[in-house]
């Protein structure tokens, strides 16, 4: 037989994946794969059993059904504080995820470079080696994450095509600042490099921090492709409805490799989900005060166990740094195998998201009910012991 594809050898199955499979076989409280257990707003499920019996059934536009693409042009218009044409500066997706791809793809061309902030998504990595490129990492150093402004220009320097950025990021949580934003605008202009947003958690922040689009900073539209999705705002991660956001010149090439890899997005999903895009101010309010309620909980929860843990600026995800209970020459791949065994609760190993040897760290996340996040909290208790 004639060798197979020699780049899936460059990246791993997902392991975020992997250990939602392991929880269900354990029965363990799933805090690894990063979608919530409480249902949408009633408003998109009630209009999708409306049209369920009616349609759309049947193939929509490639580009999205023009109603779905009037929806997001208006709410992201909205919040990123420009007008946006639904005709020429949007493509629906299968969720983010292939916005990203079709991205990568559409701007990049074999042997290019991305940069990637380390951590990172795992999906990232593996999409830049399927387009043949190749990633330079920069650290964002915990626990604040920040980078450091010379490290992030010599890796302009090396002639990149691109910068990849998740923010708020997953699975840091880190909320880029303004200032940071505006630096890495400046690079991306000196060096003549393109800006790929990640804003799936865009209405997912803490506090005093503020998620600023980076298309909306001066000399940015031109060179910037914001991929976003429902899946997180509307707790539909099943519906796999995204989008990407770019000038014409930029969105005509997305598009081509969007038609010939998916076609088009389901068209009574999209239907449905523009009930969601139509929805006003106070609901994001609502949304936003949900999910600090949530990270409230469970942060202080690990708090008051002692457990430590980063406190996020935005995104439903913390890292907890699981040294005190690592065994002798244990990595944190079987630490969480163990871990959704003993305890019943799955998380991710760090090693997932770090270019660094990284092997004290993992993620949860906390887009639970009450009852699901206290029953967590209740078999995290004693950790120690149960880990010993």
């Amino acid at each position: 037989m004639q060798e197979m594809s020699r780049r899936n050898k460059l990246f791993t199955e997902s392991v975020i994946r992997r250990m939602t499979r392991i929880a269900i076989a354990n029965n363990a409280i799933n805090l690894a794969q990063g979608f919530p257990d409480f249902d949408p707003p009633k408003a998109i499920t009630d209009r999708l059993a409306e049209i369920a019996p009616l349609g759309p059934h049947q193939y929509p536009i490639t580009m999205g059904a023009p109603n779905f693409r009037q929806a997001v042009a208006r709410k992201c218009g909205r919040f990123m504080g420009r007008t946006i044409d639904p005709e020429t500066e949007i493509v629906v997706t299968i969720g983010s995820t292939e916005a990203m791809v079709d991205t990568i793809f559409a701007l990049t061309n074999p042997g290019d470079k991305v940069i990637l902030f380390s951590p990172y998504f795992e999906n990232y990595h593996a999409q830049i080696i399927m387009a043949d490129c190749e990633p330079v990492y920069v650290p964002l150093v915990p626990p604040a994450f920040g980078f450091d402004a010379n490290v992030l220009e010599d890796a302009f320097r090396q002639g990149v095509k691109a910068i990849l950025i998740c923010n708020p990021s997953n699975p840091s949580g880190k909320v880029f600042t303004r200032e940071e934003l505006e630096l890495i605008a400046s690079l991306c202009v000196k060096y003549d490099a393109y800006a790929i947003m990640d804003e799936v958690y865009e209405h997912i922040v803490y506090d005093d921090n503020k998620h600023i689009y980076m298309n909306s900073l001066p000399g940015m539209w031109e060179r910037t492709v914001s991929c976003s999705s429902l899946s997180k705002t509307y707790s539909i991660t099943g519906w796999r409805l995204g989008y990407a956001i770019a000038p014409k010149e930029i969105m005509e090439r997305i598009k081509q490799y969007h038609d010939f890899n998916t076609v088009g997005a389901p068209a009574p999903l999209m239907e449905a989900a523009c009930v969601g895009l139509n929805m006003p101010e106070s609901y994001y309010e609502e949304f936003g005060a949900h999910y600090a309620h949530m990270k409230k909980l469970f942060t202080d929860g690990l708090r008051n166990l002692g457990i430590p843990f980063t406190d996020p600026q935005g995104t439903y995800f913390t890292l907890i740094d699981i040294g005190p209970y690592l065994k002798k020459g244990q990595t944190d791949v079987e630490f969480c195998e163990e871990m959704a065994v003993k305890v019943g609760v799955a998380c991710v190993p760090g090693t997932s998201f770090f270019m660094e040897d990284v092997q004290n760290i993992v993620r949860v996340h906390f887009a639970k009910k009450d009852e699901t996040l206290t029953e967590a909290l209740n078999r995290l208790a004693d950790l120690k012991t149960k880990m010993a």
